[in-house]
């Protein structure tokens, strides 16, 4: 019975959450004039022009393509960085490694946002300010304190013979990391992926700091101005946000087994 009332609460938590986005979903498809007369009625007809006017008269697909790009640049450059360290920090011995992880631990103990204007000097003294480089960068090396203290973990995890079965075999310190270690650390990497991938997606400051052209914008600056535009057309903001949900929510589907492997790890060491 207990387990039966766990599992009430759970799913009626579950449909309480998504109530939200399910009524984001359906307005989606709804006239402006009908969401006023019933805001969480059905759509009596599905109007699908919202999704075509907030995708070519809105700039929404300028502000997608250069989320996607700035996004997906900066968690993969900053995973392949912090997977190199923390490999390193995890199987390694060598003088300074205690130091070193201090390092980028401490990476993590103040706010970036601290830091913003020193930053903003040195991005214009290197020319990148208002360039999806320049916030690549900075995404990148935000994300690496976090991902190179979750990797480390799992690194240290893995049993110390997989390096001299690999090093009688003949492989050498890269084919070790490339061919044994990093297939036995997937869960960890998706888990670094998603949880760096949902914040900078989301991420207003940087963007409204470092960028200038309106054509360069992301999806949350670039939002602002969807918002200011289309204040008055409900359905066609609805459709806009819709298609801003639809990349975390398809990100964690597939990520879903592997965040969840990452997340328990170890709990039966």
């Amino acid at each position: 019975m207990r387990t039966l009332w766990v599992k009430v609460l759970l799913w009626g938590y579950a449909a309480f959450s998504m109530t939200p986005l399910v009524v984001m979903v359906l307005s989606s498809f709804r006239p402006t004039s009908e969401i006023f007369d019933d805001p969480l009625g059905l759509p009596g007809s599905p109007v699908f022009s919202n999704y075509v006017k907030a995708w070519t008269e809105a700039s929404f697909s300028t502000y997608v393509a250069n989320s996607v790009l700035v996004v997906v640049s900066a968690v993969l450059l900053g995973a392949a960085v912090s997977l190199l360290a923390a490999y390193s920090l995890g199987r390694r011995i060598f003088r300074g490694r205690s130091l070193f992880a201090a390092y980028f631990v401490s990476g993590m103990t103040l706010p970036a946002h601290l830091g913003v204007l020193p930053l903003f000097y040195l991005m214009e003294s290197m020319g990148l300010v208002d360039s999806r480089l320049g916030l690549i960068l900075v995404y990148a090396a935000g994300s690496i304190p976090f991902n190179v203290f979750v990797l480390t973990a799992f690194f240290r995890q893995l049993p110390h013979e997989l390096d001299e079965a690999a090093a009688l075999d003949g492989a050498g310190p890269f084919a070790t990391f490339w061919h044994v270690m990093l297939p036995l650390v997937r869960p960890a990497i998706a888990t670094v992926v998603v949880f760096q991938f949902v914040p900078l997606w989301n991420d207003f400051f940087y963007p409204l700091v470092l960028m200038r052209d309106e054509g360069k914008l992301t999806l949350p600056v670039g939002l602002t101005n969807f918002f200011g535009e289309f204040q008055n057309d409900w359905g066609t903001l609805f459709a806009g946000l819709v298609m801003t949900t639809i990349p975390l929510v398809v990100l964690f589907v597939v990520a879903t087994r592997q965040i969840v492997a990452g997340l328990t790890a170890g709990m039966n060491r």
